[in-house]
């Protein structure tokens, strides 16, 4: 049986926190006195900034913006698990529809929360129509971003198997950990189903402004499909652990699925053994380093795979211009749900292709409904892979 995760496993993202807000209220002031445009202290008035130049009451009010959003989310969770200890039941509008069967309680069948769609679809994999299946991260969403709503914590709270992958982006799940009580929940962070490798900054690649302290692990460990497969044989295990009834199904879901991912990546190796080039170019974040390092691929890009930055300076695209002009790159790749205007401003500079390698990070609406897999999304980047490597 699959040990519960604990907020000691979950290393907290590096934020600013409320504290230091004063002190970036102080440097922009002292950066406009020196340069002349505040001579003596600003007079107050009723609402305390309002003679203030434009820039400074426009620091203070981002400054407030930023606390009262961080107060609201820990009031919601304080809130929400007042409710839950005294036993209220949410509403049906409260109820989450990223997947979720209405009448899944009155079946009997297992509840699994998973926060992203890959971890989601090998969910579904692994349990068919044995389970009720709840992804939270919104379809089309962008998942660094994501905070959980209340209808969210509710669903974790109900949930039998809760399924997240860990690391910077999901420090939301910590306190979660920490402020419901999911000790008789399988819970499982992914992180530790894999060996994880350090996001890296290439030749070329823009570093984030804000420095974090330690070891930074790359979140996106799904790429690889022998991670996948990982991944899969991982929440089959917590899932036979939530429903020992159904286990030899659950185990022979995975048998298959398993299946499918080695002839997945099988077909990988062929394409990148045979291929004229070993270099793969992103005008875009590159969230593609393990699937990189598992085929021996050389890839320049823009951005990290979590930076939250979306427009390069002109040093970086002039960089991936001549890196593409220089190597006669024939495609230039982008991300599924991204701007694609960097991409494109490179393409037409040097003729290659713009093209979505996809990363199977989220999907589309249309595609949610549809029911597409990461078996039909990894399929697709077979074709547009080895046309990269022509």
């Amino acid at each position: 049986m699959i040990a519960p995760i604990t907020a000691a496993s979950i290393r907290p993202r590096q934020r600013h926190s409320i504290a230091n807000m004063p002190r970036l209220k102080n440097s922009l002031r002292n950066i406009i006195i020196l340069e002349g445009t505040l001579k003596d202290p600003p007079r107050k008035t009723h609402d305390g900034f309002s003679e203030l130049p434009r820039i400074e009451r426009d620091a203070r009010f981002i400054a407030q913006h930023l606390i009262m959003k961080k107060i609201l989310s820990i009031i919601s969770i304080l809130l929400l698990v007042c409710i839950m200890g005294s036993g209220c039941n949410a509403s049906d509008s409260e109820q989450p529809a990223n997947g979720a069967e209405s009448d899944a309680a009155a079946d009997g069948k297992l509840k699994i929360v998973s926060t992203l769609y890959a971890p989601y679809d090998f969910a579904r994999a692994v349990t068919g129509d044995r389970a009720e299946l709840t992804m939270l991260l919104p379809p089309a969403a962008e998942s660094h971003s994501f905070e959980p709503t209340p209808s969210d914590i509710i669903a974790i709270q109900n949930c039998d198997v809760f399924i997240y992958i860990g690391g910077e982006s999901e420090e939301w799940v910590e306190r979660i950990l920490e402020s419901v009580d999911l000790s008789s929940k399988q819970v499982l962070s992914l992180m530790d189903s894999v060996s994880l490798v350090e996001e890296e900054i290439v030749e070329g690649m823009e570093e984030e402004d804000e420095e974090e302290e330690g070891e930074a692990y790359d979140e996106h460990i799904w790429t690889s499909p022998i991670n996948a497969g990982y991944m899969t044989t991982a929440i089959c295990d917590a899932v036979k652990a939530a429903d020992p009834a159904n286990a030899e199904f659950y185990d022979q879901n995975t048998r298959a699925y398993l299946e499918k991912l080695t002839e997945l990546d099988a077909h990988f190796r062929s394409i990148v053994a045979s291929a004229a080039r070993k270099t793969i170019v992103f005008g875009d974040r590159f969230p593609f380093r393990y699937f990189a390092d598992e085929y021996g691929l050389d890839y320049y890009a823009a951005f990290p795979g979590c930076s939250t930055e979306t427009e390069a300076s002109a040093a970086t695209v002039a960089f991936l211009i001549d890196k593409v002009n220089d190597e006669k790159i024939p495609v230039i790749f982008h991300i599924e749900l991204a701007n694609e205007d960097m991409a494109n401003t490179i393409a037409e500079a040097t003729g290659a292709k713009p093209l979505l390698l996809h990363s199977c990070h989220n999907i589309t609406r249309d595609e949610f409904v549809g029911g597409v897999t990461y078996l039909d999304l990894m399929s697709r980047n077979l074709d547009t892979l080895r046309e990269a490597l022509m």
